[in-house]
């Protein structure tokens, strides 16, 4: 079916996403264009300055120049963001190691850091699914980080996370190392096709779990879907009423299933090419350290910080930069090659 076809514009699924593609496109040229502008009145308002030879305006211009080559660079680091779903909202979810308490502080770390990453960027995050730990922290939560891109940034972060600290919880103050799994994948578009035969999907309802409140613990609002076929389990319960948190889990689990199908392929592909890599628990992307020195080092790529506390913040752009730009360079060796 073409876009010229009358029929195309009577699919409210497909209509929705062209429209939603377009005014992506046009909001990037419009960027684009008002740096253009700022640029060029910048640039009449330096050689004004120059003309009359007056140095009082030497620390305005200064400061729209750093403002307007901050923006340059935001949208060098955008070119990166080159597959086909990084534009599509994320769906990140985190799972809590073995080691108890520690382990379960050290998840609630993660996720306070994604989420103040998240706020900072001017992403919206909506809860799906949390799990908290019996004495402290969380042993498992999902979130919806809605926003342009917002899948082509945290894809870096799909991973194992590495801990070293003294540990609060240890009476002995002893050194503990602690992991967390951290998943991200896009929301699909409503366009993507992902069959899912409902009559394999097992579907559970149950109280919520938390504080308490006027829908939580009250009703059976929670909703948990168990695809048989391959085990995948996601649920969500954070929803005022059973039919979103149904909504909110299809969604989710279409994005699992999407996920599945292009990690065989990815396994195939590697097959075909003679390289295994393996994916262990143990096989972590980035390590924090508390003690015995402040570093956070992210071993694919090697960068590195001892800003621990401005990391733990949310100031995560060195490690997503860096890694936009080894997924770019490996790109440009393949087509070399």
């Amino acid at each position: 079916m073409q876009m010229s076809d009358p029929a195309f514009w009577d699919d409210p699924e497909k209509a929705k996403a062209i429209s939603q593609k377009a005014t992506l496109l046009k909001t990037e040229v419009d960027g684009h264009e008002a740096l253009v502008r700022q640029a060029n009145d910048l640039m009449e308002y330096l050689e004004m300055a120059m003309e009359d030879g007056d140095s009082s305006f030497a620390n305005d211009i200064e400061k729209q120049y750093t403002a307007i080559l901050q923006k340059i660079e935001k949208r060098e680091v955008r070119l990166l963001l080159s597959g086909e779903y990084d534009q599509c909202n994320a769906i990140i979810t985190f799972h809590a190691g073995a080691g108890g308490t520690e382990a379960q502080d050290w998840c609630q770390m993660l996720i306070r850091m994604y989420s103040r990453w998240a706020e900072r960027n001017g992403y919206h995050i909506a809860v799906m699914d949390t799990q908290p730990g019996e004495e402290a922290g969380i042993k498992s939560a999902t979130f919806t980080i809605e926003g342009e891109y917002a899948y082509g940034y945290l894809k870096s972060e799909k991973g194992v996370h590495r801990l070293v600290r003294i540990s609060p919880f240890d009476a002995a103050a002893r050194r503990h190392t602690s992991f967390t799994a951290v998943d991200v994948m896009p929301e699909l578009p409503d366009d993507v096709d992902v069959e899912i035969n409902m009559d394999e999907v097992r579907v559970d309802y149950f109280r919520a779990s938390g504080a308490g409140g006027q829908h939580v613990n009250k009703t059976s609002s929670a909703v948990r879907m168990t695809h048989e076929p391959t085990g995948i389990v996601v649920q969500c319960q954070n929803e005022r009423s059973q039919l979103q948190n149904k909504e909110m889990c299809l969604k989710y689990l279409r994005a699992k299933l999407f996920e599945l199908e292009q990690e065989k392929q990815a396994e195939l592909k590697a097959e075909i090419g003679g390289v295994h890599q393996s994916i262990e628990w143990g096989s972590q992307i980035r390590s924090y350290v508390f003690h015995p020195y402040n570093l956070v080092k992210d071993h694919r790529t090697g960068v590195e910080t001892g800003n621990i506390q401005a990391v733990m913040d949310g100031d995560l752009d060195i490690f997503i930069e860096g890694y936009l730009q080894m997924e770019k360079n490996k790109r440009v060796a393949r087509q070399e090659i």
